[in-house]
């Protein structure tokens, strides 16, 4: 709940979810995500002071349902690699090029086309069932205002949205059978999604009639939380990793290893994205029985942390691994390493996406959000890995914020940006670079290069 006035939070609600899923499988009932919505806005206690809301959901998930309006299916999510046939199906129809061209992105097992793909094949009687197709912030806005309604942004992680066209693409669509008239209408920035229904109103506590913005993914919503500026990288450091920058133009990169998004206003958001980050790492410290502090100061040891498959290199099968160990190394030695081996997917990734010419300024500091953005060892292995000044944004929550600017934008026609600059959204402290470690990234490019 933020203070339209000066972007003060005023009050804020939480509420777990729950997901599930073995061997390559991530599923969530879309369900338990508006039982969520309604718990975590009953804990403001301000739910009837709300004039404006917006959505800023996780990408890419896939949510169908029924004639009824019901999930047909748990909602595969993300980082569900089980599509990962399929993505390499699809790039093979109109090869990588052709597909950065026409769409903007190449399928990977992330993204929704691939997912759509996956379950026509394996669920084929779900699939035909389906009356809408949805991502899960979709999901949402048609909870809260009973009308389907996506936005550019979170649209343009699908694979069946072009950025080339600004619209949904009959090739991709007609290539994996799906109708149109299956998805969301496609709201243009600053307008509305519609507006609470009194249905939703009796669950989520705000007023009937109360605008909805568009909302967006999760990545577009904390660009336009840090009213993000052309030039400026950002790595979030969550369960996973991803790095982006804002840019004026249209990204194409034909490896795929960039994804061409929009963003959630008119511009563009290269990015691209690790399964593996802080939760490898946490996982690592339970494993060696270490807090994911206790780290020695240097190491030999490299570690693959690939626990989940990977994107960012394209590794969906993948698997962790773990290099160079001695009679004498410590446990400490390996937690540094697995931070080392995260942080280092996430710069080859910044690397793919300046070449793809997105204008990151060479000197330009290193902004970190996300969960592990406040760790000091994250901050110093990123710091000294990417030699790189690094701004740590007191901001909390960017992707709820930047929710909170674009509700602000709709009800006063101001633009994000000026709204994030008046409400000083990056204001937090610097971090200087470290000490040069560039033979360390060396070391983990070379061990990964012999095993696959």
């Amino acid at each position: 709940m933020v203070d339209t006035a000066n972007g003060d939070v005023v009050a804020s609600g939480r509420a777990g979810h729950e997901v599930t899923g073995t061997g390559g499988a991530r599923e969530t009932d879309p369900r338990i995500w508006w039982q969520a919505l309604g718990q975590a806005m009953s804990a403001t206690g301000m739910g009837a002071d709300v004039t404006a809301l917006s959505i800023g959901g996780q990408q890419h998930g896939l949510v169908v349902l029924d004639s009824a309006d019901e999930p047909l299916r748990p909602a595969m999510l993300w980082n569900d690699v089980r599509s990962a046939p399929q993505a390499l199906e699809l790039t093979e129809q109109w090869g990588a090029g052709a597909w950065a061209e026409r769409i903007g992105i190449v399928p990977v097992a992330s993204f929704t086309i691939s997912k759509w793909l996956w379950l026509t094949q394996n669920e084929p009687e779900i699939a035909q069932s389906a009356s809408r197709v949805l991502l899960p912030h979709d999901y949402m806005n048609f909870r809260l205002t009973g009308n389907a309604a996506t936005d550019r942004g979170d649209a343009s992680g699908t694979g069946w949205w072009s950025s080339a066209t600004e619209g949904y693409s009959s090739e991709a669509l007609d290539l994996v059978g799906l109708d149109p008239a299956l998805l969301p209408e496609i709201v243009s920035p600053g307008d509305r999604a519609g507006v609470v229904t009194d249905q939703a109103s009796e669950i989520i506590g705000v007023p009937a009639g109360t605008p909805v913005a568009g909302g967006t993914g999760d990545n577009m919503g904390a660009a336009l939380g840090l009213g993000l500026q052309p030039g400026r990288p950002v790595v979030s450091l969550g369960t996973s990793g991803t790095i982006y920058a804002v840019s004026e133009s249209r990204i194409v990169d034909p490896s795929g290893v960039v994804a061409g998004f929009a963003t959630a206003d008119r511009g563009f958001l290269p990015l691209a994205a690790t399964l593996n980050c802080t939760l490898a790492v946490d996982r690592f410290a339970a494993w060696l029985g270490l807090d994911r502090e206790q780290v020695a100061d240097v190491t030999d040891v490299v570690v693959l942390p690939y626990l989940d498959g990977e994107r960012t290199p394209n590794l969906p099968e993948a698997a962790g691994s773990v290099h160079g160990l001695r009679h004498t190394t410590r446990p400490e030695e390996i937690l540094l390493a697995a931070y080392q081996g995260a942080a280092a997917s996430l710069l080859e990734a910044m690397t793919a996406i300046s070449t793809a010419g997105s204008g990151i300024s060479p000197d330009a500091p290193l902004v970190l959000i996300g969960g592990g953005a406040r760790g000091a060892v994250w901050q110093r292995v990123m710091a000294g890995l990417s030699q790189r000044a690094l701004v740590v944004p007191d901001l909390d929550e960017p992707v709820a914020m930047g929710a909170a600017i674009q509700a602000a934008s709709m009800l006063t026609g101001k633009s994000g940006s000026d709204i994030a600059e008046g409400w000083s959204t990056m204001r937090g402290p610097t971090v200087e670079p470290g000490e040069p470690r560039g033979e360390v990234l060396d070391r983990i490019k070379s061990i990964r290069e012999k095993i696959t």
